[in-house]
């Protein structure tokens, strides 16, 4: 016989008024005192950002590390040498560049004078004195034509964080050299710095226009579509600001203010979505509008908290990387992800409580909030249907679930880490044709040469030649290695150094192989029996140690974000099960979005349609962001969706009835959310950075499948073979968690007691 259940606990007694409650009455009540201050808010940040905000840059450095450590050294023994290289490439098809000898001359002279400069290098040999022989292969500064060359200049900072207006001395530079006909073009760090200023606002647009479209079909009215755009973009712009103020005492890289608008604008909409919808059900319950808002803030805006803390715990994950650069990017996302929870509580409240009921007054279809269950006797809706098929199946919805992550996983085994070099770039970007004019005439290594470092300061001085003699034959032959140039000695004697130009481009494989070669293998070697320091520096070198930083690191973030989300859903649910099934299951579709983002830019199917040139690698931290920000965000979906099941399940102890009634009145709204959070970053592909193309692809993907393959097909698959079992949790570990109600009520979960 089927059991019968006592309630205890929040059914037998009223519920406490919680916070949440009493805010979101208050902010509905006092609607035009939260406005103003919302209002107040937004410009006052704004003004202290336009007055003391900070700029973003990409200069970091990696203590610790080889090549900072050569790089180090090279600055103490030869600063000339040492620094940050870029090169100012010069091609002209019609005559040899010593033809206008006198303006380059002029042009180096005048590079040397600009600030933070430390030097610049001729390719021209000295006026009056015999060209010697170009190399042999030809890896510059000369080409074997005379026609392509390339001036080094070097450095005291990385010019990519240097004021655009720097540009302007350079460009009088070498104007002397535009004026003969010359073609110059600014490669490396330097071309960064010439590209155009990113701006988002298409992005922003089209994923607003689509938004707008979604809501309007799937909940029919005007003011309900747009109150969470409008919220969303409000807490955006204020987390901006905010995040435009930390710049100005830490640096954050260039990409923390786009990534910061995705997740901004994404988890805002969402959040204040789920509010509306709430909101509005009350309301056809019912309810005025004061109490309406304030119940969807202890239901839903509960919801919203648990959600939003479990994205920040996510992204405060970054920071098990060791690495600053990457911490901050997940700090630039978590600070939009606080001001969205933050207007989700406060600012959607007081705009209901401003519309009052008017808010389906302007409607372009019959409005709808959440899909009410069919009474009893009556037909049951379509996704009642749908679980009752999941139900009388289950094995054969987990198994084609699986199956499809699985095949949309695949590519992941096949993922190569790297730096997308400039060979990436349109061809608009100056330092895209720097790069191609380099690789025609000097090879494609010539764009990222990895400078050898061999400190013999501790040698003694009748040991040195020994040493270069053993060191330069160590340097001859090496695999992958297009060709190393002679050891020379720094004014000092105390340091040698050589340039080393691989077979291949920059971000290639072949390229990272050398120098890791280099600096486990070949250099020790070179230094047998010698108290010398050996080093690889250089831009390339530390794009390198970067990878294998954060190759070594990406598992132990994946184990931190999982363990932490883990113990939340744990917490929260009061399932050992269900909590192992939110893990397991947002693992596998995150591998799944990795697998997208594989085939569509390291295997070229699709890149070039997204204007990405070639095929090109991984950029190496883009895997371990976007497991954190996945992670955070399909958990939104999975507290939304079992707070319902468990709602149900703890009303009526029916586990499979459980399923199929959260499904029948969370799906409409977790398909619209979904749908514009696919709209909102699936726009930012259009982005001319090729990072943000990834990262905007890759998050696309990771929420289409969340919501589709494991909400509809793997979660109620799931759910329904665990039955009573998921939410099991051993006494001991109830006793221990604390206690968090995904719905807002202010006392325990009430527990079903079996007779």
């Amino acid at each position: 016989m089927p059991s019968s259940q006592t309630r205890t606990g929040p059914e037998a007694a009223p519920r406490r008024r919680g916070a949440l409650r009493l805010t979101g009455e208050w902010c509905a009540r006092h609607f035009v005192t939260v406005l103003v201050l919302w209002v107040a808010a937004l410009a006052g940040l704004q003004v202290l950002q336009h007055a003391y905000g900070g700029d973003y840059s990409d200069d970091f450095s990696l203590p610790g590390t080889q090549s900072q450590e050569g790089l180090d050294v090279l600055k103490a023994h030869a600063p000339q040498a040492g620094g940050y290289s870029a090169q100012v490439v010069l091609h002209d098809p019609d005559k040899p560049l010593t033809s206008v000898s006198d303006q380059v001359a002029t042009t180096v002279s005048d590079l040397q004078k600009l600030p933070d400069v430390l030097s610049a290098q001729s390719p021209l040999p000295s006026s009056g004195s015999t060209p010697p022989p170009p190399p042999d292969p030809n890896t510059g500064p000369l080409s074997t034509d005379q026609k392509t060359a390339y001036i080094t200049v070097r450095f005291s900072v990385q010019p990519s964080t240097l004021d655009a207006s720097y540009l302007d001395g350079v460009d009088d530079a070498v104007q002397p050299l535009r004026s003969a006909g010359v073609t110059v073009e600014y490669g490396g760090s330097l071309g960064e710095l010439a590209r155009p200023e990113p701006s988002d606002r298409t992005s922003e647009a089209i994923g607003f226009g689509v938004a707008i479209v979604v809501l309007l079909i799937g909940f029919g009215s005007l003011l309900a579509a747009v109150l969470p755009l409008v919220t969303a973009l409000v807490c955006a712009l204020c987390g901006l600001a905010l995040l435009g103020l930390f710049a100005a005492a830490a640096t954050f890289a260039t990409v923390s203010p786009t990534l910061a608008t995705m997740i901004g604008i994404g988890v805002g909409i969402d959040y204040a979505l789920f509010l509306v919808t709430r909101h509005r059900q009350n309301l056809v319950d019912g309810q005025d509008p004061v109490t309406a808002a304030g119940n969807a803030a202890a239901t839903s805006g509960h919801a919203v908290l648990l959600s939003g803390c479990t994205v920040i715990i996510a992204l405060s994950g970054l920071w098990v990387s060791g690495i600053g650069f990457i911490g901050k990017l997940g700090l630039a996302a978590a600070v939009t992800v606080v001001t969205a929870v933050a207007g989700a509580l406060t600012l959607v409240p007081a705009v209901l409580g401003l519309i009052g009921r008017r808010i389906d007054r302007v409607r372009v279809r019959k409005p709808v909030a959440e899909t009410v269950p069919a009474p009893e006797g009556a037909e049951p809706g379509g996704w009642h249907r749908y679980a009752q098929r999941v139900e009388r199946r289950p094995w054969w919805f987990l198994a084609g679930g699986v199956v499809l992550l699985a095949v949309l996983s695949f590519p992941v085994f096949f993922i190569q880490l790297g730096h997308i070099g400039d060979g990436a770039d349109p061809k608009s970007f100056t330092d895209r044709r720097a790069y191609d004019l380099m690789s025609s005439a000097f090879g494609p290594g010539s764009n990222g040469p990895l400078t050898v470092v061999i400190d013999q300061s501790k040698v003694s001085s009748g040991d040195r030649s020994a040493l270069a003699d053993q060191a330069q034959k160590a340097l001859t032959g090496v695999s992958d290695a297009e060709v190393i140039t002679p050891l020379t000695a720094t004014s000092d004697g105390d340091v040698l150094t050589a340039t080393a130009y691989s077979v291949a481009a920059p971000q290639d494989e072949r390229t990272t192989s050398l120098t890791n070669r280099l600096t486990d293998d070949v250099l020790p070697q070179a230094v047998s029996g010698y108290d010398a320091s050996t080093y690889v520096t250089g831009t390339t070198a530390a794009q390198v140690d970067f990878l294998d930083i954060v190759s070594s690191r990406l598992p132990l973030i994946i184990a931190v974000v999982v363990g932490l989300a883990f113990l939340v859903i744990l917490a929260v649910f009061r399932g050992l099960l269900v909590a192992v099934k939110a893990a397991v299951l947002n693992v596998l579709s995150i591998a799944a979005s990795y697998g997208v983002v594989v085939a569509v830019f390291q295997w070229g199917w699709g890149g070039p349609a997204l204007g990405v040139s070639g095929d090109v690698p991984i950029e190496s931290y883009v895997p371990m962001m976007m497991f954190a920000i996945v992670f955070g965000l399909s958990m939104d979906y999975e507290i939304f969706l079992l707070s319902r099941i468990h709602e149900a399940w703890v009303r009526t102890g029916d586990p499979r009835a459980s399923v199929a009634h959260a499904l029948e009145i969370t799906a409409r709204v977790i398909t619209c959310a979904a749908l514009i959070m696919v709209s909102v970053f699936a726009a930012f592909v259009i982005s001319d950075n090729i990072v943000v193309k990834m990262l905007g692809l890759g998050l696309a993907a990771s929420v289409l499948i969340d919501a589709t393959v494991v909400r509809l097909l793997l979660v109620p698959a799931v759910m329904t073979l665990l039955g009573r079992a998921a939410w099991w949790i051993p006494g001991p570990l109830d006793r221990i968690l604390p206690h968090l109600d995904a719905e807002g009520s202010a006392e325990p979960p009430a527990r079903t007691v079996q007779k």
